[in-house]
């Protein structure tokens, strides 16, 4: 027999000794390596030495903003991340929506397990290897210059550079990340469907009235969450896909911060630009959660 809510809070109560030990490697593991991190931001603040530290180094307040918010790169490197983000979101959030739909038409299982296999297998090739068969396919001398009689390096225009970058990022995420669409589906009511089927509707008003709304809450928390990352785009391809030819589209924020941060070794302002960025990031989050909230009836995240 089932125990009641009460019951589960007592003995939650009377065993709270086990949850802690349970809880505590989790805890300090999290601490350790998420929160006690964040008191690195303090460089953004100071004049880093590595020698004085971070309580040593001399304090000058915002100036690195001040000169990050005044470069003439400002604009530049932002519209750049905005660009890649912002086309990357409209062009590569609907397509595992679409895809999880098409294989819930799917009726006959091993068909549909083959071609599951198929679209979630890139998910696993990491990013660097990607980049280099990015680079192999687009080379002079690559396949697509070969089936276009062409002999052009796709990887020196930056004209061409955020589609490369936006299209070979579909195809490497758009089938693992409709799971979470085609898992849904399955919960969609079979009561629902065979009543739209008996009154005539075709299949884009079965995917329409039926199947659309039982994935609603999971395509409306996914967008919040994308939307409220459109700042955080990752370094690691944007780095491997760039060179000195496409360096006018492909420079972004993280690249910028690595290459000042790291490789020229300005601290301060690399941790005064990437605390900008996150900043960017969590107000972009409320807003788009709050838009949300408003059309979708006040449910969010």
């Amino acid at each position: 027999m089932k125990r009641s809510i009460k019951q589960n809070v007592r003995y939650i109560e009377k065993n709270w000794q086990l949850y802690v030990v349970f809880l505590l490697p989790a805890l300090a593991l999290t601490i350790l390596f998420k929160y006690i991190p964040m008191g690195g931001v303090l460089i953004a603040f100071e004049d880093f030495n590595v020698i004085d530290g971070v309580f040593g180094s001399p304090w000058v307040g915002v100036e690195y903003f001040k000169r990050f918010l005044s470069s003439p790169d400002f604009l530049k490197y932002l519209m750049n991340t905005l660009k890649l983000s912002v086309y990357g979101l409209l062009w590569g959030f609907p397509v595992p929506i679409i895809l999880a739909l098409l294989l819930n038409r799917i009726r006959r299982t091993g068909i549909k397990k083959k071609i599951q296999l198929l679209i979630y297998a890139p998910n696993f090739i990491s990013v660097i290897v990607l980049c280099g068969m990015v680079r192999m396919f687009l080379s002079p001398i690559g396949p697509v210059n070969q089936v276009l009689g062409t002999d052009i390096n796709w990887m020196t225009m930056p004209e061409a550079f955020r589609t490369i970058y936006i299209a070979s990022g579909i195809w490497q995420g758009a089938g693992w990340a409709s799971i979470m669409y085609t898992a849904a589906l399955s919960n969609a009511s079979k009561d629902l469907e065979e009543a739209a089927l008996v009154d005539g509707a075709n299949i884009l008003q079965q995917i329409w009235y039926v199947e659309l709304p039982a994935i609603k809450n999971i395509i409306v928390i996914q967008f919040i969450l994308q939307a409220g990352n459109i700042m955080s785009i990752g370094f690691e391809k944007a780095y491997a896909l760039q060179t000195d030819m496409n360096l006018p589209a492909s420079e972004i924020l993280s690249t910028y911060v690595y290459r000042i941060g790291l490789l020229n070794g300005d601290y301060g302002y690399s941790t005064a630009v990437g605390l900008f960025n996150s900043v960017v990031n969590v107000i972009l989050l409320l807003l788009v959660n709050g838009v949300v909230k408003r059309l979708n009836e006040g449910e969010g995240i």
